[in-house]
């Protein structure tokens, strides 16, 4: 965990950022590189679940930090699947 840390606080050090949490809208783009089997994924999840532009902004501050964790400069779709993975569970536990 702390390593993933270190890599956002390095990515973010020309910037008033320090985690993936603070992204938001244009920095978003900036920042989040998607694996093309991952933007399709993101694509076709949205469509799927009607997700709303903050759940969206969600997921891929959450894929992103699992991308972190594993030390990984892109994110991939199974990075992506887990971030869905975890709001589907957190839904079904409401």
């Amino acid at each position: 965990v702390q390593e993933a840390r270190e890599r956002q606080e390095r990515r973010y050090r020309d910037t008033e950022i320090r985690s993936n949490a603070q992204l938001d809208g244009l920095l978003l783009k900036q920042y989040i590189r998607l694996t093309s089997a991952a933007t399709s994924l993101l694509k076709e999840s949205f469509r799927k679940h009607t997700l709303s532009s903050r759940s969206w902004s969600r997921l891929l501050k959450v894929a992103r930090t699992i991308a972190d964790l594993e030390g990984k400069p892109k994110t991939h779709d199974v990075h992506l699947l887990e971030a869905i993975a975890y709001r589907t569970q957190r839904k079904e536990n409401v």
